[in-house]
C-alpha cells in the first residue's frame, strides 16, 4: 500500500526464512534464497565494507563471513537447534523478570555488577535466574549478566568463522541496546552504523537477489529443486533385501544360525566359512527406540548404541532372530551396549578386541590371536571345522564383492554421476543381509548395465559433495534426503562405515589366511578410533580429492565419542586442503530438520558461488 504497486507490477518474489518453502505467489516467478545468504547481501547494500556479520533472530545465531567485493557468503557457522543464545532465550528472561522484551536492553545498561550466568542451557539458566532473584541480585545486574552470556557464545561461533572489521550486526535482536552493548564491550570494536533498521537486512537482502534474478533473465525454476533417483531401478534389489530379512526371522525355515554384529572390524569372511548367517545390526532413525534404550544406557550415550538396545527392548524380530552376537571393540559405549544386551536379554555374545595402534608388529599379532579366538568360538558355536580352504574361498568372493562395489562407486565421478548417494547406500545394505555369492551376481550386472549407459550430452552442474563422519544407520535417511531430495545437491562419495570406505581395502589371498584377515582388517581404511589419526585423516581427504568433491558433510551423531571428539581434526585437515566444509551434529529427532535445510542450503549456495567464479 505505501508503494502505491499492484500485485501485478510485481516482477519478481524472493522468499527466504523458516517459512521460505511456504510461499506460493499465483503468475510471478519465485526464488528461495537463505536468510544466511540474504541478510550477507543486504547487510553489503547498506554498509559494502561489510567483512562480518552477526545475526541473531528468534530461533539462531549465525556467524557470517562476507566478500566485501560482492556481498556473498564466503562461510558461516549457525548454532545448534538449542534456543540459548537467541531471540527466545531473551524473551524467556524478560518473562522471569517481569518486563517486556523491549525493556530487556535497556535495563542492562543500568547494571552496576553484572550477574554471573553460567547454563548454556535456557531451561537451567531460567532456574539460574530463579536462585540469583531470591539471593537477592537486582534485575539490572541479572539483564546485563543474560546478555555477556549471549556475548561469550556468540563470540565462539564468530572465531570459528573469523573476525574482521567492518562487523554488522542484524536481526531482531540487533534492535537490543543491551545485547549490542554487550557484544561490543566482549569483541573490543564497535559496530558499523547502518541507514535502515537491521532487522530488514534480509528482506532487502532477498529482494536484491531478486532484481539480480530478474535481470538475469535466467530460468530459475529448476535451482532448488531435488532429485529423487537417478532414474535406477532398485526395487528387485530391495525386495530381495527384505525376502532375506523375513527369511532370517522366520526361524522355522533357517537352515543356517543368524549371528549379529555391529562393527565393520568383524570379519564376516570367517562367519561366511562357518557357516553362519551374518547380519549387521545397524538399523537407526528412530527417535522413539532409541530412548527405550536409553533405560541401560547414559543420555549421553550416542543414540545409535541406544537403538540397538532399544531394538531387543522393543522385541524386534529381526534382532530377536539372533542366535548370537560377536562384536570387536571398537568405542566403549559399543561394549557396553553389548554387555547390557546380554545382561537383559539374555543374547549370548563374544566381544573381541581390536587394537588401536595400527603399524605396531605388536598389535598385529595381537590381532590376529584375537581373529584365531574368534575362529574357536565360531567351530565351537557351530560344531563344525572351520577349514583354510573355506576362509580363502570367502576371502577370495569378499574381495571380488569389495572391487565390484568400488567399481560401481567410481561411476560417480564421471560428469553425468549414474547413481546417487541413496542407491549406493542400497546396494550397501543388500551387502550387509544378502548371501555374498547373490550380492556379487546382483552388482555385476549392475555394474555392466551402468558403465555401458551413454553419458548424456548435458553435463550435471549440480554441486557434488562427500559425507564424512560417523555411521549413517539403515533407516537414518534424514540428511540425505535432505542434501538429495530438498536441496537438489550429488553425494558422489562417502567415507563413513556405511558408505564406501568399508571396500577400500583388499585382503591378501597368499599365506595363512587368518593372518591375512587380520592384516586385512587392521590395516584397511581406518577408523577414527585408530591412531594415528593422521592415517584417516589422509584418507578422508585422497578420497575427496579423488571424486572432486565440491565440498564435504561431516556428520556425526552427537556424543559419539569417536567422531563427535575428532570433529576438529577433520574439519581443520579439510580447510588445510581449501576444501569447504559443513559439520553438522545430529540425532534422531526430527524437530531440527527446519535448520538443517537452512544450513545445507546455505553451504551448497557458498559451493555454488564458488563454482561459478572458478569457471
Amino acid at each position: 500500500k505505501k508503494s502505491a504497486l499492484n500485485y501485478s507490477q510485481v516482477e519478481y518474489i524472493v522468499g527466504t526464512g523458516y517459512g521460505r518453502v511456504a510461499l506460493k505467489f499465483e503468475g510471478i516467478p519465485i526464488q528461495i534464497v537463505t536468510e544466511i545468504s540474504c541478510h550477507a547481501m543486504g547487510a553489503h547494500y547498506l554498509h559494502p565494507k561489510t567483512k562480518t556479520l552477526i545475526d541473531i533472530g528468534g530461533q539462531d545465531s549465525k556467524a557470517i563471513k562476507v566478500d566485501p567485493k560482492s556481498g556473498k557468503v564466503l562461510d558461516f557457522v549457525i548454532n545448534d537447534k538449542c534456543a540459548a543464545g537467541t531471540g527466545k532465550f531473551l524473551e524467556m528472561v524478560a518473562s522471569s523478570l517481569n518486563m517486556k522484551l523491549e525493556e530487556l536492553g535497556g535495563v542492562a545498561l543500568n547494571s552496576t555488577k553484572p550477574s554471573q550466568i553460567t547454563s548454556q542451557c535456557i531451561v537451567f539458566a531460567e532456574s539460574e535466574i530463579i536462585s540469583l532473584k531470591a539471593k537477592g541480585d537486582s534485575r539490572e545486574d541479572i539483564s546485563a549478566g543474560v546478555h555477556g552470556a549471549v556475548a561469550r557464545r556468540v563470540s565462539n561461533l564468530l572465531n570459528r568463522v573469523g573476525i574482521e572489521p567492518d562487523i554488522v550486526f542484524t536481526g531482531g535482536v540487533a534492535k537490543n541496546i543491551g545485547m549490542r552493548q554487550a557484544l561490543e564491550d566482549y569483541l573490543e570494536t564497535t559496530f558499523a552504523e547502518l541507514s535502515m533498521d537491521a532487522i530488514y537486512a534480509g528482506a532487502l537482502g532477498a529482494a536484491i537477489f531478486g532484481r539480480q534474478f530478474a535481470d538475469s533473465q535466467e530460468d530459475q525454476a529448476a535451482r532448488g529443486k531435488g532429485i529423487t533417483s537417478s532414474g535406477m531401478d532398485l526395487k528387485g534389489f530391495e525386495e530381495r533385501i527384505e525376502q532375506e530379512r523375513e527369511s532370517i526371522i522366520n526361524s522355522a525355515s533357517r537352515t543356517k544360525k543368524a549371528v549379529g554384529y555391529f562393527c565393520t572390524y568383524v570379519p564376516v569372511e570367517l562367519m561366511h566359512a562357518a557357516g553362519v548367517t551374518p547380519i549387521r545390526l545397524f538399523e537407526g532413525g528412530e527417535e522413539q527406540i532409541a530412548a527405550s534404550g536409553e533405560i541401560h544406557t547414559r543420555s549421553f550415550f550416542c543414540q545409535f548404541t541406544q537403538t540397538c538396545i532399544g531394538k531387543f527392548r522393543e522385541k524386534d524380530p529381526l534382532y530377536t532372530a539372533i542366535d548370537k552376537i560377536y562384536t570387536f571393540n571398537t568405542c566403549d559405549q559399543m561394549k557396553k551396549t553389548a554387555e547390557a544386551i546380554y545382561e537383559f536379554y539374555n543374547v549370548p555374545v563374544q566381544i573381541f578386541c581390536l587394537p588401536r595402534e595400527r603399524h605396531r608388529e605388536a598389535a598385529l599379532n595381537f590381532f590376529h590371536s584375537e581373529i584365531m579366538a574368534f575362529k574357536e568360538d565360531l567351530e565351537e558355536f557351530t560344531s563344525r571345522k572351520i577349514s583354510d580352504q573355506d576362509i580363502l574361498e570367502q576371502i577370495r568372493l569378499h574381495n571380488h564383492i569389495r572391487q565390484t562395489l568400488r567399481a560401481i562407486s567410481e561411476l560417480r565421478k564421471r560428469p553425468d554421476i549414474p547413481l546417487t548417494g541413496r542407491e549406493f547406500l542400497t546396494l550397501v545394505k543388500g551387502y550387509y543381509y544378502l548371501p555374498p555369492e547373490e550380492v556379487l551376481s546382483l552388482c555385476q550386472e549392475l555394474y555392466k548395465n551402468l558403465a555401458s549407459e551413454v553419458p548424456p550430452e548435458t553435463k550435471d552442474d549440480r554441486i557434488r559433495l562427500m559425507m564424512s563422519g560417523g555411521i549413517v544407520a539403515d533407516g537414518d535417511e534424514k540428511l540425505v534426503r535432505l542434501i538429495e531430495e530438498e536441496v537438489g545437491a550429488r553425494i558422489v562419495v562417502e567415507d563413513h562405515c556405511t558408505g564406501l570406505r568399508h571396500f577400500c581395502c583388499q585382503v591378501s589371498e597368499d599365506g595363512d589366511p587368518l593372518k591375512a584377515l587380520a592384516a586385512g582388517y587392521l590395516n584397511k581404511a581406518p577408523c577414527a578410533r585408530t591412531k594415528p589419526l593422521t592415517d584417516r585423516l589422509e584418507f578422508t581427504g585422497e578420497l575427496a580429492q579423488e571424486y572432486q568433491v565440491d565440498g564435504v558433510i561431516y556428520s556425526y551423531l552427537k556424543f559419539c565419542t569417536c567422531y563427535g571428539v575428532s570433529r576438529n581434526s577433520f574439519v581443520n585437515q579439510f580447510k588445510k586442503m581449501d576444501m569447504p566444509v559443513l559439520e553438522i551434529g545430529v540425532d534422531y529427532s526430527h524437530s531440527d530438520i527446519g535448520q538443517l535445510k537452512t544450513r545445507i542450503e546455505a553451504f551448497v549456495e557458498v559451493l555454488e558461488q564458488k563454482k561459478a567464479i572458478s569457471v
